[in-house]
């Protein structure tokens, strides 16, 4: 198998951590070499965080280059934008239909872009979930996250029963129900795409 690349991209408080724990939890489960390689910005502040996730038989960087990603999960739009030149031609952008402004844009400085999604379509192959929505429906808000790789799933290699079990062995155990709802809601979803 050749090397498959994922990426998360979000700001912090997101969830990206987490989400890329259980992409590692899945790869390792089913027997692939696996590296992980975390850039936080200024996480704490709502800045960037950018997680690659690389996975196959041997590999050797932990670092997506520019045209290669599989799959780019995005739990923001304007990441989301930032990000995108990261895919492969044939690659997936899984986005989460959410604004949460940059400081620039809340100090007046910049302006956030206008159609940032519908500018993705016309390049990329985008799928798009309103994931905070989703969640609200659960009753838990913090799950949008999970509700997204639920949706980035449908587009790799591995069986739902194995993220199910990865996800429960991951998550906060008075979490798991909620997150293993969340998952099987975003996976739904992405069987709609």
């Amino acid at each position: 198998m050749e090397t498959r690349n994922i990426m998360i991209v979000g700001v912090g408080g997101q969830g990206t951590l987490l989400t890329s724990r259980i992409l590692g939890g899945i790869t390792t489960k089913a027997g692939y070499d696996v590296k992980l390689s975390e850039v936080h910005g200024m996480a704490q502040r709502g800045g960037s965080v950018v997680t690659f996730v690389r996975y196959g038989k041997e590999v050797n960087e932990p670092i997506v280059e520019e045209g290669q990603a599989d799959v780019l999960i995005a739990f923001e739009r304007l990441e989301a934008l930032r990000y995108a030149h990261f895919l492969k031609k044939d690659g997936v952008l899984v986005v989460n239909d959410q604004r949460i402004d940059p400081m620039p844009v809340v100090i007046g400085a910049a302006q956030y872009p206008e159609n940032i999604i519908e500018e993705l379509e016309k390049k990329y192959r985008v799928l798009k979930v309103d994931a905070m929505a989703e969640a609200l429906k659960l009753g838990n808000p913090k799950t949008f996250n999970v509700i997204v790789l639920g949706m980035a799933a449908r587009h790799m290699d591995f069986k739902k029963e194995d993220w199910l079990e990865v996800i429960e062995n991951t998550v906060p155990a008075k979490t798991v129900d909620i997150n293993k709802a969340a998952f099987e809601a975003g996976y739904a979803l992405g069987d709609k795409n």
